[in-house]
């Protein structure tokens, strides 16, 4: 930042040469610059920016002043040798790339964001830094002359301190360099950097305090199938009773006669068994099999419909097996459409995803996605990746975070989880009418027939009784833009079963709205 008047370089009058200085009576003084201390008027000797002498600010040329008597220079110490800062070679983890599900690419295609896999080599992303070249950047200190100015100046005083400090701290570190290579060993000298009492306070609501406090109630789960497969995931303490709430697609190798692990921040390591899930909603359930010694405080859960875009986002998990990882950013969007699918050959998830831009990456799924009150507002499931997903000899890779990931909104979340505890198997809102999943852009089409040749439309169910016939294109639901079949079903697995809801439609090129009761559907199957 700079200030009006404040440094600014004065021309010297067209053809006046400055004036020779005048000798002092106690040679032992340094000589100051002669400058005036009143804003405005015009110094005996010209201002000008450090630099070659005998140069104005504009880069004219000054007469030549009267050359002082030589005084032998004084030989500035050695400058420290060029450091280059190498950073290692960075590298990102791979997990499982996702294809687009079978059902349709209509929302956003995403990658699950879980453990495994070999991590592609990136190369080396190093960091350089150096002085600009082994000359003295501030020049050459010119010998100062054998008669020094007779006069003192408070305003020349001031300036030349000002000069000084500026100096100094341009060539500070070369000095220290030089203090500390003369060193004899026998001593030694450390710099203390000033602490910040309101930092090292850990205020409340800093990412410190909400870290510190969300940690030791998020857990890394270890899951492996009955055929030796599996992987790392998160989960977080959701009550007293040892339930942990993730994603399904964290724990499904491991739900049947699978082995599953649940560690904490503390090294603590729990057995755990399944108690239920959704692939639906990617939501599962587990519980802690001998709970007695566990630490169990459950984390707040925030309101996820009240989350606006751009407020602070706090993620933690285990990405690539680090537990207990701590990333922040923002909420980049909210109400994204995401079709995601685990690579297993099963039915695709759908959610209405909170996208963020703090950094997940695959093993981060199912851990929470955080407010800046350290309320958990949404379940850290799936990122986007930037690479194809291909690999060689059948072998899929996926990079790390591209800023783009998605959370289950927590409030769908924790309906879920209560039906889970209660019953052990989900329940879904649903329409009963089936809708082509790859045409996108235009709604969502009721197609023509159902699976195995079924009525696209089933008779007596919540759409037949608003009036919807197969051909109709839905182009909303209540003020939501329905722009494909997977988003369509994002949404309607937003309400409970129930529910009623506007649908806005177009049919032979008329558009009309009805009232639909949403209907349930118990189960994966």
């Amino acid at each position: 930042m700079s200030t009006e008047n404040e440094g600014a370089a004065v021309p010297p009058e067209a053809g006046s040469r400055p004036a020779p200085p005048t000798p002092h009576p106690d040679p032992a003084v340094p000589p100051a610059p002669d400058f005036k201390p009143a804003v405005g008027a015009a110094p005996d000797v010209a201002a000008g920016p450090i630099g070659p002498p005998g140069e104005s600010a504009a880069g004219s040329r000054l007469p030549e002043p009267a050359p002082p008597a030589p005084t032998p220079p004084v030989a500035p110490p050695a400058s420290p040798p060029a450091v280059a800062a190498d950073g290692a070679p960075v590298t990102s983890g791979a997990g499982h790339p996702l294809p687009d599900p079978a059902a349709g690419s209509g929302g956003t295609a995403a990658w699950w964001a879980e453990g495994g896999g070999q991590p592609p080599q990136d190369g080396p992303q190093a960091l350089h830094g150096s002085p600009g070249g082994p000359a003295d950047p501030w020049g050459t200190v010119p010998a100062p002359p054998s008669q020094p100015p007779a006069r003192k100046r408070s305003g020349g005083l001031v300036a030349a301190l000002l000069a000084a400090v500026l100096v100094a701290g341009g060539i500070g570190g070369g000095i220290g360099y030089w203090a500390a290579d003369q060193s004899d060993g026998s001593d030694s000298t450390t710099i203390s950097a000033l602490g910040n009492p309101e930092s090292e306070s850990r205020t409340p609501g800093s990412v410190s305090d909400i870290a510190g406090k969300t940690l030791p109630s998020v857990v890394t789960i270890e899951a492996q199938g009955s055929n030796g497969e599996g992987g790392t995931g998160t989960g977080f303490v959701y009550d007293t009773q040892g339930h942990i709430l993730t994603n399904n697609h964290v724990v499904a190798s491991a739900a049947d006669n699978g082995k599953l692990t649940a560690t904490f921040s503390n090294g603590k390591r729990y057995t755990a068994e399944v108690v239920g899930r959704a692939q639906g909603y990617d939501v599962a359930v587990v519980k802690l099999k001998n709970a007695s010694g566990a630490k169990l405080t459950p984390l707040p859960l925030g309101n996820s419909d009240k989350v606006q875009v751009g407020d602070a986002t706090v993620a933690i998990g285990a990405p690539f097996g680090l537990s207990g990882t701590v990333t922040t950013g923002i909420v980049s969007a909210k109400n994204r459409p995401v079709a995601s699918s685990d690579g297993g050959g099963g039915n695709a998830s759908y959610m209405s995803a909170l996208q963020t831009d703090a950094s997940i990456n695959p093993g981060n799924s199912g851990g929470p996605l955080l407010n800046g009150d350290g309320g958990v507002i949404g379940i850290n499931s799936a990122i986007q990746s930037a690479g194809n997903g291909g690999g060689l000899g059948g072998e899929t890779q996926q990079s790390g975070s591209i800023g783009l990931g998605f959370a289950i909104p927590i409030n769908q979340a924790k309906h879920v989880a209560q039906q889970l505890i209660k019953t052990g198997e989900p329940v879904y809102p649903v329409i009963e009418a089936t809708v082509n999943m790859k045409d996108t852009g235009d709604g969502a089409t009721i197609a023509g027939n159902g699976a195995g040749g079924s009525q696209a439309v089933v008779p007596g169910g919540p759409a037949d009784k608003a009036g919807l016939k197969a051909g109709d294109v839905i182009v909303k639901l209540n003020d939501t833009v329905i722009d494909s079949g997977p988003t369509l079903i994002s949404e309607i697995w937003t309400h409970k079963p129930g529910d009623k809801v506007t649908i806005t439609y177009k049919r032979d090129g008329k558009q009309s709205t009805t009232e639909v009761t949403l209907g349930q559907r118990k189960g994966d199957s």
